[in-house]
């Protein structure tokens, strides 16, 4: 890494709900807090469901999100590199950011290094044991076939019914209750010991939990998870050495 640099995490933006007003009111608090990082970051992840919904026709994307997505265009102009992960609400995500705002997109799991500490980044979904059923509705909605079936329909109609099975979640009307009931029962921290009994990372990081977590793994390896923007602000930053979980205020 370079001197003074620092690497940025976020996930679970999840803009457009629960209404345009406050949408627009958390997009202007993100879009803050990526210009102050700006300054010292050498590479940001945004690391899934920055949207609550997202459907990427050949030609047409949602509207919207402008703030956002300039603010990112104008940071992968800049040269420092905005690594996307998809999540389950906008796994979506087809051509237009890498042409257009320059970043760089996976839909699985990766692993990188820094300075010499490992770290492996996924979004977070359909990982572990458990949740057979939305394993099932990934792989549906992740087929080639179903994806241009749906995209046969007339945007107005299909980002319609999309934006309204989103208002229709937890997180989107306010009755999620996230609590932490023990490492046993996280799924990401079981799949995270399993993935160190094969290789050694010094940090596991994901999204998707909105709860944000840092967990102690074993003696070099912690699980970190990111939290989410509508109760928490919740970040991490990794300065070459330390890794650490933030609060934005």
């Amino acid at each position: 890494m370079k001197p003074n640099k620092k690497i940025y995490f976020a996930s679970d933006f999840h803009l457009g709900i629960p209404n345009h007003e406050k949408s627009i009111v958390r997009e202007k608090r993100i879009v803050k807090w990526l210009d102050e990082i700006k300054h010292d970051a050498q590479e940001i992840y945004l690391m899934g469901d920055l949207f609550d919904f997202w459907f990427e026709y050949k030609h047409t994307v949602p509207k919207g999100f402008t703030r956002l997505l300039g603010k990112i265009a104008e940071i992968t102009d800049s040269g420092i590199p905005v690594t996307f992960f998809t999540g389950n609400h906008d796994m979506w995500m087809f051509e237009y950011f890498p042409k257009e705002l320059g970043v760089s997109i996976y839909r699985e799991p990766i692993t990188r290094e820094y300075n010499g500490k490992k770290f492996y980044l996924g979004h977070g979904d359909g990982l572990g044991p458990g949740d057979h059923g939305y394993k099932f509705i990934k792989k549906v909605f992740a087929n080639p076939i179903c994806q241009w079936l749906f995209a046969r329909l007339h945007p107005n109609f299909a980002m319609g019914m999309g934006n309204y099975w989103s208002k229709k979640s937890r997180l989107s009307n306010g009755t999620i209750d996230e609590k932490f009931t023990g490492e046993e029962n996280e799924w990401l921290v079981v799949y995270s010991k399993e993935v160190l009994q094969k290789e050694h990372f010094d940090f596991l990081i994901f999204g998707h939990r909105h709860l944000p977590l840092d967990i102690k793994l074993n003696d070099k390896s912690r699980y970190i998870n990111l939290g989410e923007w509508i109760n928490y602000n919740s970040y991490a930053v990794f300065d070459g050495e330390n890794l650490e979980l933030k609060y934005y205020k």
